[in-house]
């Protein structure tokens, strides 16, 4: 790539004592250190969107929303090129605030690729299934790979502070499937830099 990939991490949840930045601090942290990408946390925390009132859909809009905060996420989301979305299982879904940031905007969202990192009930599958669905819908391209953080990892970084400690996240690079960060890395630097390079194409 000529350009550097920007890859936005969004912290899916805003609760008290969340997990969530645990593993978005680590994968930050691993990413960072791939070349020719810029990596930033953003942290829903810092966006207090609206719950979505617009009187048509945000496709319809294009861009000109009537929230000013809404305005500014829509700017911010239009500086990526590909997104990571860590996010907890909540009752065999996601968090309503991440859902929320997702659904006040479009065309912000289309054309870029997305992996998804969960844990919880199930390692969070229910979570990422259902991400997926709701993605793909506003024309974005969900990778294959997704990390789902198993028991041990969760209850290990549970008890540290942020940053965890590196070593507590090695069973995700390890075990039969390989190193899974790795994987999940180099398929959302493949397909962003793949994208990126089409929209700048259907731009010139």
């Amino acid at each position: 790539m000529e350009t550097k990939l920007n890859i936005q991490i969004i912290i899916g949840s805003t609760r008290q004592n969340r997990f969530s930045e645990k593993p978005a601090r680590y994968i930050f942290d691993e990413l960072k250190k791939k070349e020719n990408v810029n990596v930033e946390l953003v942290d829903l925390r810092d966006w207090p969107l609206p719950f979505f009132d617009e009187p048509m859909s945000p496709f319809r809009l294009n861009g000109n929303y009537s929230n000013e905060m809404a305005k500014k996420w829509s700017a911010k989301i239009n500086e990526a090129d590909a997104f990571i979305m860590v996010a907890p299982e909540y009752n065999h879904g996601y968090p309503a605030v991440l859902k929320n940031a997702i659904d006040c905007l479009g065309h912000e969202w289309k054309d870029k690729p997305v992996g998804f990192v969960s844990y919880g009930s199930a390692g969070g599958a229910r979570c990422i299934e259902q991400l997926r669905q709701v993605v793909i819908e506003l024309k974005m391209h969900p990778i294959k790979s997704s990390i789902h953080l198993p028991s041990e990892v969760y209850f290990g970084a549970m008890k540290e502070n942020v940053p965890v400690p590196t070593e507590i996240f090695q069973p995700i690079r390890e075990g039969m499937g390989g190193d899974r960060v790795e994987l999940f890395f180099n398929e959302l630097i493949h397909l962003g830099g793949i994208f990126k390079g089409v929209r700048e194409a259907v731009a010139a």
